[in-house]
């Protein structure tokens, strides 16, 4: 098969030349992401509306099962911020089989993607709608972890409801879960940036806000009891699936596996920069797939590629895919010895972390760039899917960004523009034209776009108002197409234009637009005689026209 065949092809490459210095890096890279997983994992199990082990599982099997099958050799997998936006709300409503089901049926989806060529589909969503996505997803975890952060519990599905609960069911914070939320967020912002490629500030507020509460005894919620084993209670069972399942939550599942798409393909193409390799795309799809496929059946949430352990991983010099593999190692071993130990983590010292890393997720690169340039339809695109985003729908803001984007090309590709010129004599001289005086009741028109429905107002209004004018020549170099009420505009405006009096010559008319113009009959109106491959053979007839 095509996808086995250039898979082991490209391991060769990858592991051509490979020693023990290349390992020791990717240990020692391994090592680091592990510091930097280990507390997002946590966090995001539990801001899922699973658990902190389910956290971990997911990272674990797919820092393996991923890892090992990726379309390139940087690619760490595990849960992630932008996916329990969804799952939040999938497990209010369906609990935790409902995800268990959703992920192995978007797996599923993910795998068929891969095998159907879609891995360049990333490239089709502008940069603006990606922006305000994320920063749409950052808006939804940080609001997702007020409950834990401030200690209370909010009602409603949807995150912006929750908040809005606040106001309305009465708010009485638990003042000690204000205190650490607050304190990790300061130690993340406040730690050294030379300290971080050692310890991750997520780590080390953790570890601080940990040896803190446990000699100060604050009566706050915390993570739980985490199992020793990567076989959770909760997982999924083949022989209990139905594949009536699917329709019911197709839904879910559809939005887990664009969301993992989109987030994978978008964290290849950012991190295939930085360490100069392309990412083969759907060979991603089919490993993410395959990934979701089996970690539900451990107890794990869904997983996709993540950009910042990606990044971290390659800035600590991976090498290859083991890199995340070790990873994986590293956390099932802390797993094993560190349970104890994670299970007294306070869940607003997650919500600490969650909001930072929330912050941290907007492409502020980007989102100076829209702004402080000033591109209006940019801000637009990011304003709309970030609010849609919130809002709505995962999928539906992609979708809507999207088609808000197309309608805007489409827009901007069909506009016309009309320039009415008079004619200069210096000009034709310079191409060799040697006329006495062009009188100046000859003018041009050029026109600059398609002319369809949308425009034809436009048109007629502008070429309509000309004063004291006796030749007019249309330019139609720039006009690539013409539709059906073009062509019946031109053929009003020129019967108008005749009986004021104005000849109407055509010049510069390409040959896709030509065949329109004949089938219409606007060629048969102007005449064949005034119909002109330059506009300075135009200029020169209605000189001879306007002399005789």
């Amino acid at each position: 098969m095509h996808f086995i065949k250039d898979y082991v092809s490209d391991l060769k490459c990858e592991f051509q030349g490979y020693n023990g210095k290349r390992l020791s890096r990717d240990l020692m890279a391994g090592i680091t992401v592990a510091a930097v997983a280990l507390p997002l994992a946590l966090a995001f199990g539990v801001s899922s509306g699973a658990t902190a082990a389910a956290g971990l599982v997911t990272a674990i099997i797919g820092g393996v099962a991923i890892s090992l099958l990726s379309g390139a050799s940087f690619q760490i997998s595990g849960p992630t911020g932008a996916m329990t936006a969804i799952l939040v709300t999938l497990a209010a409503k369906y609990g935790m089989q409902g995800i268990l089901v959703a992920c192995f049926f978007a797996g599923v989806i993910l795998v068929a993607a891969g095998l159907l060529k879609l891995g360049r589909i990333i490239y089709y969503i502008p940069s603006s709608v990606i922006t305000g996505f994320t920063s749409g997803i950052a808006i939804i975890i940080a609001l997702g972890q007020l409950d834990n952060f401030f200690g209370v519990t909010s009602k409603g599905d949807l995150a912006i409801v929750k908040v809005i609960s606040y106001f309305t069911s009465g708010f009485d914070p638990n003042f000690a879960s204000m205190g650490i939320g607050l304190a990790v967020i300061l130690l993340m912002i406040i730690w050294p940036k030379k300290w971080n490629s050692k310890v991750p500030s997520s780590l080390a507020a953790l570890i601080l806000v940990l040896i803190f509460n446990h000699f100060a005894g604050l009566e706050v919620e915390v993570v739980g009891e985490i199992p020793k084993t990567i076989f959770l209670p909760e997982r999924l069972s083949l022989t209990g699936l139905d594949i009536g399942q699917f329709w019911d939550l197709f839904v879910p599942a559809f939005s887990i596996a664009a969301l993992a798409m989109i987030e994978s393909l978008l964290c290849g193409a950012s991190a295939g920069k930085m360490k100069n390799e392309a990412i083969n795309g759907d060979r991603e799809l089919v490993a993410q797939g395959i990934g979701n496929i089996l970690i539900p059946l451990f107890g794990g949430v869904p997983a996709t590629a993540a950009i910042a352990r990606t990044s971290v991983a390659i800035k600590a010099g991976c090498e290859t895919r083991l890199t995340g593999v070790f990873h994986a190692v590293i956390l099932l071993l802390s797993m094993f010895v560190l349970a104890p130990i994670m299970s007294e983590v306070p869940l607003s010292a997650l919500a600490g972390i969650l909001i930072v890393t929330a912050w941290r997720m907007n492409d502020w690169e980007n989102i100076h760039f829209i702004f402080g340039h000033k591109f209006k339809t940019g801000i637009m695109k990011f304003f709309i899917t970030m609010v849609a985003t919130v809002v709505l729908d995962l999928t539906q803001a992609i979708i809507i960004g999207v088609a808000f984007s197309t309608f805007m090309i489409v827009v901007k590709l069909t506009d016309i523009d009309i320039t009415i010129a008079d004619i200069e004599n210096e000009r034709l001289e310079e191409i060799g034209i040697q006329i006495p005086q062009v009188s100046q009741r000859i003018r041009m028109a050029y026109l600059t776009g398609t002319i369809f429905f949308a425009v034809t107002d436009k048109l007629k209004k502008q070429l309509s108002e000309l004063g004291n004018t006796e030749t007019l020549i249309l330019s139609m170099r720039g006009v690539p197409a013409i539709d059906l009420s073009g062509i019946q505009a031109l053929l009003e405006l020129e019967q108008e234009l005749a009986e004021d009096g104005v000849t109407v010559m055509l010049s510069s008319v390409q040959p896709k637009v030509m065949e329109e113009l004949k089938r219409g009959g606007l060629i048969d109106l102007v005449g064949e005689e005034h119909v002109f491959d330059s506009a300075e053979y135009a200029i020169v007839r209605a000189q001879k026209e306007m002399n005789a």
